[in-house]
């Protein structure tokens, strides 16, 4: 299964070369045969891009015989409410409310201001009781990430 996907890999990539702003999230060969493609914008993705991919990547994998049985192909943007899997996602959602979940189970949520290769910060409102509420901005390491993110709001 890791030769399908990293063959896929290599097929959108190809596909979506002269698309700086879009990126790969997820491609996932499933147990019960759907491949799944996971593809994001940094402006967002459409069903045009998602289309042109999938017949990319349908066309080379049927002339390339890469999976011998019959399989399902998705793709799709990650949804709103997925968890982030790369730092284009964070980077994409700068200026959003975000909630993380740390390796310890702990949830902070905060408005994401700025992102390296190792850290996050967050600027989160604390409230006392009979106090205004303050803004104070927290760093988060990426290593004590479990899951972010994005806080939908009506």
């Amino acid at each position: 299964m890791q030769h399908i996907e990293k063959r896929v890999v290599e097929l959108i990539e190809e596909k979506i070369a002269d698309r700086d702003d879009l990126f790969i999230v997820s491609v996932k060969m499933h147990p019960n045969k759907i491949l799944e493609i996971l593809l994001d914008g940094d402006k967002g993705i459409n069903i045009d891009d998602c289309a042109q991919v999938s017949r990319h990547v349908g066309f080379h994998l049927e002339e390339e015989n890469v999976i011998d049985n019959a399989y399902r192909l998705e793709v799709s943007s990650p949804g709103i409410d997925a968890n982030f899997v790369n730092i284009r996602q964070y980077q994409k959602n700068i200026g959003r409310t975000i909630q993380v979940k740390l390796i310890d189970n702990t949830k902070i949520e905060g408005t994401l201001v700025t992102l390296d290769d190792t850290k996050i910060n967050l600027l989160q409102k604390i409230k006392e009781k009979g106090k205004k509420a303050q803004e104070v901005e927290k760093e988060l390491p990426f290593d004590q990430i479990k899951a972010t993110k994005v806080v939908i709001s009506f």
